[in-house]
């Protein structure tokens, strides 16, 4: 029997059950060989009957072991002893991001604007690399993402997440991949999820971090369903007004019902969110702001959970943000097109470079037909 003291393979001595899902239990552990703490996932036992489920059990693990990210829970060792299936993980001291969403809720305090655009960016960036990597999370949801004591972000359990190609050749049984809450309508629908599934299930996280709340809630997985994939999505500004029109814009995107009408991937939406807040500083001078440095301006103070008092001057009472014209803003599907970063066309310039030498090069021709004709 599994419990605490259990060691797998000789090597990974399990110390305590630190969580459980619907495919696997969670251990912390000790690594007896390196001599450190590790996290270990090991599936339950009535998956391991099940060869199919086993190998894409593998499968996916493998995947995620080749992700090294700093953002990303970083996978050690994938093993078996016995009947037992495991995945030993980077052991992470915090909590997790639906944990302090809860404190900030028991509080009676929305978190600040600054802190979820600061952790939505690092969820972003995580799950972008991920993307760039061909895969799909599948799962994204604040149970999955650890925020450390000093506000860093690590997305755990990409134990299911699966190769965007493999995932559009073999998916051929009724299995719906996330957790209602937060999957996009295209999951709800029992369609295979995609990058874009995870940009809406981020898109939510984001909504609930600064509204206390989810954007749809249910008695039943059904009803649930039925609202991610027809019911519009209420703005995060009307839960908590201190949320300014722009990110109200750019979360109301993430969230649309169509996979095109989202930004395409993590990874764009983390240089939106990144744009939008060079952008913001630029307009106010500062997310946070000591109240010192307040001019004539009474501030809004919040209270992190970790007893941390900080002062929310963004905007700044009484003043707001510049305002863009609707359609310039809402650019192709809804995008706030002022905050999309242009990157260099090194296509264009390479082409520049070969045409100033073959110019270059006719100068020569040139010459000795002049001398021809002068002579």
């Amino acid at each position: 029997m599994v419990g605490e003291g259990t060691v797998l393979n000789g090597r990974y001595k399990l110390l305590e059950r630190i969580g459980s899902g619907g495919m696997a239990v969670v251990y912390k552990a000790q690594d007896l060989m390196l001599g450190r703490l590790v996290a270990v996932k090991m599936l339950h036992e009535s998956f391991t009957g099940d060869p199919d489920f086993l190998a894409r059990f593998r499968q996916e693990a493998y995947a995620a072991a080749g992700l090294q990210h700093p953002n990303i829970v970083t996978v050690h060792d994938i093993g078996q002893d016995g009947n037992r299936h495991y995945i030993v993980m980077e052991f992470v001291e915090g909590r997790t991001l639906k944990d302090l969403i809860r404190q900030y809720d028991a509080d009676g305090q929305p978190m600040p604007v600054s802190r979820a655009l600061d952790l939505g960016i690092q969820i972003a960036e995580g799950i972008g690399y991920a993307h760039r990597a061909g895969l799909v999370h599948c799962d994204v949801k604040p149970q999955n993402v650890l925020v450390t004591r000093d506000d860093r972000i690590k997305v755990a359990d990409f134990g299911i997440a699966r190769a965007v190609t493999e995932a559009s050749q073999h998916v051929d049984d009724s299995r719906v991949w996330g957790t209602p809450q937060y999957f996009s309508p295209e999951q709800a629908a029992g369609e295979p999820p995609t990058y874009a599934s995870d940009v809406y299930s981020i898109g939510v996280m984001m909504f609930e971090m600064l509204a206390g709340e989810p954007p749809f809630t249910a008695d039943s997985q059904t009803a649930l369903a039925l609202k991610h994939l027809q019911e519009p999505p209420p703005h995060v500004s009307r839960l908590n007004p201190a949320v300014p029109e722009q990110l109200d814009l750019i979360i109301d995107k993430v969230l649309a019902k169509e996979p095109a009408g989202r930004y395409r991937t993590a990874g764009q939406l983390g240089r939106i969110l990144t744009s939008y807040r060079r952008s913001a500083w630029a307009d106010t001078g500062s997310f946070i702001m000591p109240p010192a440095a307040l001019t004539g301006a009474t501030a809004a103070t919040a209270s992190i959970p970790t007893g941390e008092q900080v002062t929310q001057v963004f905007p700044y009472p009484g003043q707001t943000l510049p305002t863009y014209d609707q359609q310039t803003m809402l650019g192709g599907y809804g995008a706030p097109a002022v905050y999309e970063e242009e990157s260099t066309d090194w296509m264009a310039v390479g082409l520049g470079i070969l045409a100033l030498i073959a110019l270059l090069g006719l100068i020569p021709l040139w010459y000795f037909v002049y001398i021809a004709y002068a002579g």
